[in-house]
Parts: structure tokens; C-alpha cells; sequence
């Protein structure tokens, strides 16, 4: 009701309010409240006639958009004040408070991604980790990808070092290749052993024992600690090789950015053809297994549409 009350002063400037509510079909007091609010914004203004005249449309959205953003500058004070409480739940935890040397052995798996979970999810500045693992399996790909996205989104920055092995795994790479794709730096080492996470330069986790996951991870935030694995990071960091090098030299042995075949020819039927059952006869497919495959396509893009398929797909130069 608002915006149409703004309208019509734009297009009938320097009027008379008093029969407003009949032109919008409203209350007689919905419309005053309406007129007072729109002037105490300083959207409306009244003349010394008597009359309403509409601010210009810039200064009319100027100004709602600086109340706007004065009301999420107080919500976000608010919530930021709720960190006050750390200290008196801490408290709460008592025995499980990092020892006062700044060095916590966790030895339970759940607990152990929880907190990973945590301190992935509340970081702000920076990521780093080196990863030797041969392969990421769909489940692991599943439960990272919310929080790497997330990261990412937020504008942290993420260096991940992995072993040249994984990139014989086409599931793996074509994640890599997404995370680059949204802002990660990734490199490639011929042979590492280390395990390293560390989050915004402070806190670090690595295992009890590099060879035997299972026996636990201890989380370090001594100062001391911490910048020598950072050293060890940068070190490993600044021997490895950019992923995108080793992709471009057709590592995988797949088509683009990872993509099998099929995959490619599904996308690119995606992009030209409206409904799945040409595109699935096109191709010599049945429709399952080429909506299998759209489903695929839109969770390697990270899209949310096959439209946004489409435009990912293009600005990677894949089609």
C-alpha cells in the first residue's frame, strides 16, 4: 500500500492526501499512518499548501536503503554481542577446555570432525590444509561441500595442498576442480605424509599419528606451535604445483574440466534441447540415465538450475 501511495504522488505530484484512501481503496486511517510513516523516512513531504510532494525516486531509495542498512548494522551489533558469553560457557565445559599449554588431544572420530566442523564453519580469514588421500569418496565429498561453499562464499581465503594420486580419481578431481572454480587454491604434491589444517593462522589440528588417522588429532593453539606448522605448510605449499597446470595437461584423462564423455555430450544436449526426452534419444540413452545424468551435471557446477548449468558451463568454457 505504501509503494502504491508513493506512485501515485509521483504521478500526481503536489496533491492533496485527503481523499488518497479512496484511490487506493484503504481505510481513511491506513492511508494517513501510510502518509505519516512515508514522511518521517522522508519519502513524502508536506507543503506548506497542505499538499504531499514525493522525494525523487533516487533519494527515496537511497534513503530506505539507509534505514535498511542502519536496522542490519543493529541486528548483526546484537548478535555480535552474544559472543560475550563465551567465557561463562566455557566455564560450563570445565575438564574439556583446552589445557592451559594450548594443546588438546581429542581421541574419538565423531568429535574429532565436529570439531573440524566448527572451526571450518567459524572461520574467517583462512583456511589451509594439507590432504594425503588418494581419493574422496561421494560421502566425503557430500559432508564437505556445505562448508567449503560456505567458506568460500564468505570470502575465506582456502590453500589445500593434495597428493598427485588423487588426480587419477575422476570423482575427486572434479570436485578439486569445483572448489577452484569457486575461489580455492589448490596444489598438487608428488609425495606427501603430513596431515595440516589450520584455521586463521591460530588454531591447527593435525593427527596423533600421520600414518593411523584413528589414533586421534591433537588441536594446538600455542602460539609457538602453530606458526612452526604453518612454516611446514608454506614449505610443502611453496614445493607443490598449481592444480590447474596439471589438469590443462589432461591428467585425468577425461574431457572438460574432468567431465566423461557422456557427461560432456549430456551437457551440451542440456544447453540445446528443451525436453529431456529428446536429448535422451538424441544421445541413444534412456531418459533415467539422462536425468541421472542432468542431476550430475548440476552438482559438479554447483547450479541450481540447468539455466545456471548453462551460464557456469559457459563462463568455464566447457560448452
Amino acid at each position: 500500500m505504501e509503494e502504491s501511495l508513493y506512485r501515485h504522488f509521483l504521478r500526481n505530484p503536489d496533491t492533496a492526501p485527503d481523499d488518497i484512501h479512496l484511490r487506493l481503496h484503504v481505510e481513511q486511517d491506513q492511508a494517513h499512518e501510510a502518509v505519516t510513516r512515508l514522511s518521517e523516512l522522508g519519502v513524502l513531504r508536506r507543503t506548506e499548501r497542505g499538499t504531499v510532494a514525493p522525494a525523487d525516486p533516487e533519494v527515496a531509495v537511497d534513503r530506505l536503503t539507509e534505514v535498511r542498512m542502519a536496522e542490519l548494522y543493529r541486528q548483526l551489533q546484537e548478535v555480535t554481542r552474544s559472543r560475550t558469553v563465551i567465557a561463562d560457557l566455557r566455564a560450563e565445559q570445565g575438564a574439556r577446555t583446552l589445557p592451559p599449554q594450548g594443546v588438546e588431544r581429542m581421541e574419538n572420530v565423531a568429535e574429532i570432525r565436529d570439531r573440524i566442523d566448527d572451526l571450518a564453519f567459524f572461520a574467517r580469514e583462512e583456511i589451509l590444509s594439507v590432504e594425503p588421500y588418494a581419493a574422496l569418496t561421494p560421502a566425503n565429498i557430500e559432508h564437505a561441500r556445505p562448508l567449503d561453499r560456505r567458506c568460500l562464499r564468505r570470502g575465506v581465503r582456502v590453500r589445500n595442498v593434495v597428493l598427485k594420486e588423487a588426480l587419477t580419481d575422476p570423482l575427486t578431481v572434479r570436485y578439486l576442480l569445483e572448489l577452484t572454480a569457486q575461489g580455492a587454491l589448490i596444489r598438487v604434491a608428488d609425495d606427501i605424509s603430513e596431515r595440516i589444517l589450520v584455521y586463521d593462522r591460530r588454531t591447527a589440528l593435525v593427527p596423533v599419528d600421520p600414518a593411523d588417522t584413528s589414533r586421534g588429532a591433537l588441536v594446538a593453539q600455542e602460539e609457538g606451535l602453530v606458526a612452526n606448522i604453518l612454516a611446514l605448510f608454506e614449505k610443502i605449499w611453496n614445493e607443490a604445483t598449481d592444480l590447474a597446470a596439471l589438469v590443462d595437461g589432461d591428467v585425468t584423462g577425461d574431457g572438460e574440466g574432468g567431465l566423461s564423455e557422456i557427461e560432456r555430450q549430456v551437457l551440451e544436449s542440456m544447453c540445446k534441447v528443451g525436453k529431456d526426452e529428446i536429448g535422451a534419444r538424441d544421445l541413444g540413452i534412456s531418459v533415467r540415465t539422462y536425468r541421472r545424468h542432468v542431476a550430475d551435471l548440476l552438482k559438479i557446477l554447483d547450479a541450481t538450475s540447468r539455466p545456471h548449468a548453462a551460464l557456469l558451463a559457459r563462463e568455464r568454457g566447457w560448452i
